[in-house]
């Protein structure tokens, strides 16, 4: 064999060897693609090169102005380099200085992202404009404001565009935009400001809060802000929040002093609600065999078809009426939009709703941010009262939105799904240090559903006292359709005056003896003789 015929090999091994370090020929050896780590430190280099220029143009500027201070030829060092002969290049710099002044500072959160800033308002006197105002104006007043702004065509037009073009407007000729809206913290850092006007939903009108104001204020989901707020510039989607003037209706920095609501000492409900209204039979019942603190966890266990509706804004309007300084708010969770709209006309309250036709993850978010609105409430010591219907359908909700953990109990139920439907009813508690929240519920039974029974079930020893409604009772048109024997709240002698629970102990063995029917007739039939509660149990004879 010939000596080229040996060193052939040689040849092939050293090619090989040269693609195993990269280099040579043959198949090469995939790229690594650049990680995190590689980017940063190529972007550091970067940054560390551009400073490395800057300094170097900054010291050249300088000896350039030291050079023409020295050659200028108006005798005055320190006026030369205005009126003295300077260079094509040192000119040019000082020119650039000059035109070019320094960029203001913005306050950066940790995404980078600039505190939005207010544009400058031309002079004159100014106008003040609430966006909640607009919010609650009706379409047609909007669409003729709007076309005195020189816009005819505005049936395409929605209400939200409606109030951008509006508000447009009015920041050229120097009007100053607030808004309100409940908090909502996001996972991603950043907010935004929910209306109640939609239900705490989503919407376009919803006011942005940057991640650097939430943690300068400590603000949670929840807080009520207030503030000046601007209109989106051209690349944004949503107002935005410049400046917090109050939160729940305080100075934003006493955030600092409130406790938080995990923080406070729950007791037994030891102030009463009093829902008797004169000529209102339903109530002076419930406040009879029901009676209902502040900081009260209620269950009304309601069959189909039982009155439990016309119970629950009843119980509303009477709170509002005897307790004008309780914020009452109902909360309906898929429910017939026409309960919803009569339920807004008959209460004096906040009702907030999520319908039927709704997907389960609205019945969620809402319930969320009714409960932070609630708890933020009760850490600045006001008595909040909310009135959920119902509370079946709320854990439907939650267990459709649950993700699964592999544990089904009877009915189809999850094993942890109503964790958080617990955590809501259970969040009811009277304050030591001042303030309540009570939650009256309704909860569905012999709905044909078995996880309609399991969730009641599941319900049925947390609360602190319960109103039971008989079907029997309603099918017989005997409004209210209450059974007398097996409703109750606990301790309630921390609510009632010894010589009323003394009378109504007494009531009440009487009433047992009968069937449910009976005792409600003969209830009412003694009640209507009276004026009031307290006249009625002091004509009952106790020797």
């Amino acid at each position: 064999m010939s000596a080229e015929g040996k060193s052939a090999p040689r040849k092939r091994g050293r090619g090989r060897s040269n693609n195993r370090t990269g280099g040579g020929g043959g198949r090469r050896k995939p790229v690594r693609k650049k990680d995190q780590t590689d980017v940063m430190a190529e972007e550091f280099a970067r940054q560390a090169e551009m400073a490395r220029m800057e300094a170097k143009r900054e010291k050249e500027e300088a000896e350039a102005r030291r050079r023409a201070a020295k050659e200028g030829n108006n005798g005055d060092g320190n006026k030369a380099g205005e009126n003295g002969d300077v260079d094509d290049e040192t000119a040019a710099a000082l020119a650039s200085a000059k035109a070019e002044p320094a960029p203001p500072e913005a306050s950066a959160d940790d995404n980078g992202e600039p505190e939005p800033e207010a544009e400058p308002a031309p002079k004159g006197k100014q106008v003040f404009i609430n966006l909640n105002d607009l919010q609650k104006m009706k379409m047609e007043n909007l669409q003729r404001e709007v076309r005195k702004l020189g816009i005819q065509d505005v049936t395409g037009l929605k209400k939200q565009d409606l109030i951008f073009q509006l508000l447009k407007d009015r920041v050229k000729q120097g009007a100053v935009i607030s808004g309100e809206g409940v908090m909502e913290v996001l996972n991603e850092g950043f907010g935004f400001l929910r209306s109640p006007d939609y239900n705490y939903l989503p919407s376009p009108d919803d006011i942005y809060v940057s991640p650097s104001q939430i943690r300068r204020f400590g603000l949670k989901s929840g807080h009520v802000v207030a503030g000046q707020i601007r209109p989106p510039k051209e690349n944004e989607r949503y107002f935005a929040l410049l400046k917090v003037e109050k939160v729940n209706g305080e100075d934003p920095n006493k955030l600092a002093e409130v406790v938080p609501f995990e923080e406070l000492t729950p007791l037994y409900p030891d102030r009463r609600i009093f829902l008797e209204v004169k000529n209102d039979l339903n109530l002076r019942i419930i406040d009879l065999v029901t009676p209902i603190g502040m900081g009260q966890r209620c269950l009304i266990v309601a069959p189909p078809r039982t009155g439990k509706t016309v119970i629950m804004q009843k119980i509303a309007n009477a709170i509002r009426a005897n307790h004008p300084d309780i914020y009452v708010i109902v909360l309906l969770i898929d429910e017939r939009p026409e309960e919803v709209t009569d339920m807004e006309r008959t209460v004096d309250a906040e009702v907030i709703a999520s319908t039927f036709d709704e997907p389960t993850s609205r019945h969620v978010q809402v319930t969320e941010m009714v409960l932070g609105k609630a708890k933020r409430l009760v850490e600045h010591k006001v008595d909040v009262v909310i009135l959920l219907d119902s509370i079946t359908r709320l854990g439907r909700a939650y267990n459709a939105e649950q993700p699964h953990s592999g544990k089904i109990l009877t009915g189809g139920v999850d094993a942890s799904a109503l964790q958080r439907p617990k955590r809501f009813f259970g969040a009811a508690r009277n304050i030591e240090e001042g303030g309540s929240l009570s939650i009256i519920s309704t909860a569905l039974i012999d709905t044909g559903s078995r996880m309609d029974e399991v969730i009641f079930e599941e319900f049925k020893g947390t609360g602190n006292a319960e109103l039971h409604l008989d079907r029997r009772l309603a099918d017989r048109r005997v409004y209210p359709a209450i059974d007398v024997t097996r409703s109750g709240t606990r301790k309630e002698e921390l609510l009632l005056d010894p010589e009323e629970q003394k009378r109504m102990w007494v009531l009440r063995r009487i009433l047992n003896d009968m069937n449910p029917i009976e005792a409600m007739e003969l209830l009412k039939e003694k009640l209507k003789k009276t004026n009031s509660n307290a006249e009625f149990l002091m004509t009952m004879n106790i020797g």
